[in-house]
């Protein structure tokens, strides 16, 4: 068992500065060849702040600004901070995919966690893989460590339209391939969809991961819906930094506040706000680096019983801004009632119900109640079958009700690279009946697990006024995409999984509302397919890359390493 939260202890810090030796009188003297006094830093909590900022990274360009303001929490409470930059995850520019980085920024977290003079740590991250890389860290350092979300951007207009990162470039792009809009209009839209700073405006992968990091304890009461730019998001900053002294104080770990009702509350809350299909690879890969086995068929028992009340974009009609005024997370936790373990800890001492006690819903219809959600179960499926026996994924509230229950011909992409090809030649054959199949985009195949799972619609199909097919890949797609889209399919093409047996033409089964996906071939047929099946050669074969081909698990085990999951505790270090 964790050791109990103790006012009176001696700090992590203390084992660099206090001691009156050599190696003390080293780290002390560096600390002042910068200035800082012994009154600075002598029996002082030492904050981390772990900054994810970067010039190439949107959504965290006030960063700068929230570090001045984490720093003055810090010193108002007695406190020493320092700032150390981290390896910073910025979505639209990292390629091939932020995920091939998730497991190295959480490795970077866990070790600048252990091997510094840290009492505690404010983890500032947002854009999507940041969230749940820091705190993999921390799970796994086991320090005393909250998480500072960057909220998300203002909403946009363009005209008389209300504008949504991410899910309007895509809805726009495919009326710009089908004919319906011009390159003004094109420009004017580039020009204004991403308005300030901050994460993308929809429900997409970094708001989910912000909800879900706020359920499991590990921000401040309605940090994940602040807004990135208001005045609130300053206070919220200053009031992280200062509670981060206070859980130095008291040594307040997250192996002191994370249970399995912990993970279970992650799970309903993401199914509550119609969350991205990702929130699932990113809660089972913490829920393992706290030693609990966490497994899709949790997530299937939780998607039963659980509604759908956030009614946000892509599953909705709002946007974040309009979450946050209507009351944000705390209150749609609040609405959730008995479905939320409310009595689970969290950073700031008190439980999640004292948390969201005081909380109101503004807005009835952008927070919904029980009795009037958007979907009775929850947003995100788990399906099953011959095409995916260790399971896949998909977003019924995103998808066409018409194709939930379809049965139709396969078109088979072995790559993206094909894809992008061929997807509109004529010779590929592709009618509004049938199912895209794109493989080798898993976490070996991509590699890295990209997001190329929302494929494209053909052009062809576009100005027909086709906007949704049957989409299956073992890839990832972006929390802000939307359709009938099949995801995670595992396992993987490129370690052998029954996607790579599929050729063009066999009929596939989905049936949603049955959970089931499944592949219309003789058993016989697949044995011959089977033992005519290679796998590819490895992309990478040197560095980190071919590290994480060795080490990473796949989609239904959380895609982290296999040496990172919960295990003997790692040594702190020596200091001689």
């Amino acid at each position: 068992m964790p050791p109990e939260p103790s006012e009176n202890r001696e700090l992590n810090s203390s084992r660099w500065f206090a001691p009156d030796s050599l190696r003390g009188f080293g780290h002390r003297s560096r600390l002042k060849g910068m200035g800082y006094d012994d009154e600075d830093f002598r029996g002082k909590p030492v904050v981390a702040i772990l900054n994810t900022w970067s010039d190439l990274n949107t959504c965290h360009s006030h960063f700068p600004e929230r570090v001045k303001e984490v720093k003055r929490g810090i010193w108002q409470m007695g406190g020493f901070p320092v700032e150390i930059p981290v390896m910073s995850l910025g979505e639209m520019m990292m390629k091939p995919t932020t995920m091939l980085y998730r497991n190295l920024l959480a490795m970077e977290t866990e070790e600048v966690l252990r091997c510094h003079p840290i009492d505690a740590a404010v983890l500032m991250g947002g854009c999507d893989k940041t969230v749940p890389a820091m705190i993999m860290g921390a799970i796994s350092a086991d320090r005393p460590a909250i998480f500072l979300p960057a909220g998300p951007m203002l909403k946009a207009r363009w005209k008389d339209q209300t504008l949504g990162s991410g899910s309007d470039a895509w809805k726009y792009w495919d009326e710009r391939r089908a004919g319906n809009l011009c390159d003004e209009s094109w420009g004017q839209i580039e020009n204004c969809i991403a308005r300030s700073a901050g994460t993308c405006m929809t429900m997409g992968t970094a708001s989910t991961m912000s909800a879900i990091a706020e359920s499991m304890g590990f921000t401040l009461p309605g940090a994940s819906s602040v807004p990135a730019v208001i005045a609130e998001h300053s206070r919220l900053a200053v009031a992280t930094g200062r509670r981060a002294v206070e859980m130095a104080l008291t040594d307040l770990r997250p192996s002191s506040f994370l249970t399995p009702a912990s993970f279970d509350n992650s799970i309903v809350t993401s199914m509550a706000i119609g969350g991205s299909t990702n929130a699932i690879v990113h809660i089972i890969a913490m829920a393992r680096r706290a030693g609990i086995e966490l497994t899709l068929e949790r997530f299937d028992e939780l998607s039963r019983t659980t509604p759908v009340l956030a009614n946000i974009r892509p599953a909705g009609k709002f946007l974040m801004e309009d979450f946050f005024d209507s009351g944000g997370l705390p209150a749609l936790l609040k609405e959730l009632g008995s479905h939320i373990d409310g009595t689970c800890r969290t950073v700031n001492g008190f439980t999640l119900a004292e948390n969201v006690a005081a909380a109101e819903v503004i807005d009835a219809d952008i927070i919904r109640s029980l009795d009037n959600p958007i979907s009775a179960t929850g947003g995100t499926f788990v399906l099953r079958g011959n095409l995916a026996p260790s399971g896949c994924v998909i977003k019924p509230t995103a998808a066409s009700p018409r194709l939930l229950d379809h049965t139709g011909p396969a078109v088979v992409f072995d790559d993206y690279a094909q894809l992008k090809a061929q997807l509109n030649d004529p010779a590929s054959n592709i009618t509004a009946d049938s199912v895209l199949i794109l493989r080798n985009a898993g976490p070996q195949g991509g590699p890295g697990f990209p997001e190329w799972g929302m494929l494209p619609i053909p052009d062809h199909l576009l100005k027909q006024g086709v906007r949704d097919l049957v989409r299956i890949s073992d890839a990832r797609m972006s929390g802000t995409s939307y359709g009938t889209c099949v995801l995670h399919v595992a396992p993987e093409a490129a370690v052998g999984g029954p996607l790579g047996l599929v050729h063009n033409g066999d009929l596939i089964q989905l049936n949603v509302e049955q959970r089931s996906l499944n592949l219309l071939v003789d058993e016989e047929v697949l044995a011959e397919r089977r033992k005519a099946w290679s796998p590819r050669e490895a992309r990478y074969k040197r560095g980190y890359g071919a590290m994480f081909l060795k080490h990473v698990t796949q989609a239904d085990a959380g895609c982290d390493f296999d040496f990172l999951h919960h295990g003997a505790d790692t040594p702190d270090p020596d200091i001689f």
